[in-house]
């Protein structure tokens, strides 16, 4: 498989129609943290997004995820229809930057953003459990049907949720 860089940029109003269209696509998400062994750790969880991208969920503290936050400040997310079938174009959205928990006294945003995509969610139901965030730096955008086939378009965050293009690799099948 050979792997080329295109010239061509994708416009930053297709990238967000993107972004959100993939956020959309599932409820779970996959957070990747690391050890303070240097270790890869990954841990899924239910998700919600504000308009700036960020990423917001519910864990409790004392998880191996959340230690891994609390001490590294970084996180990686994917966000992907897991029915998805192979051999039919496929989707997904990873985002890249900084993860911290929400104080509790500040966690009125992240809420409002969670009880908005979660209707059932009830506010200290999940007794210790606080709110995280991720707030990308980066971001990757893979949807075949909209972006193209085999075509990882990658972009950074902006203030505001705004993105700017920063690549796009093409997957190409060795001839």
């Amino acid at each position: 498989m050979a792997i080329e860089q295109s010239k061509r940029p994708v416009a930053a109003a297709r990238m967000a129609k993107a972004a959100r269209s993939l956020l959309d696509a599932s409820t779970l998400c996959a957070i990747a943290t690391v050890g303070p062994d240097r270790s890869a750790y990954v841990n899924t969880a239910y998700c919600a997004w504000s308009p700036e991208l960020d990423v917001v969920w519910l864990s409790e503290p004392h998880a191996q995820h959340s230690q891994n936050i609390r001490a590294q400040g970084t996180a990686a997310i994917a966000v992907y229809d897991s029915m998805q079938s192979w051999g039919k174009p496929d989707r997904g959205i990873q985002l890249f930057g900084s993860a911290h928990e929400i104080a509790e006294s500040d966690s009125g945003d992240a809420e409002a953003v969670y009880a908005g995509r979660f209707a059932a969610y009830q506010r200290g139901e999940l007794g210790a459990y606080r709110f995280y965030a991720l707030h990308p730096r980066r971001i990757k955008l893979f949807d075949e049907r909209d972006l193209g086939a085999g075509q990882f378009v990658t972009a950074r965050v902006e203030d505001g949720g705004r993105l700017a293009w920063e690549g796009t690799a093409l997957y190409r099948a060795d001839s």
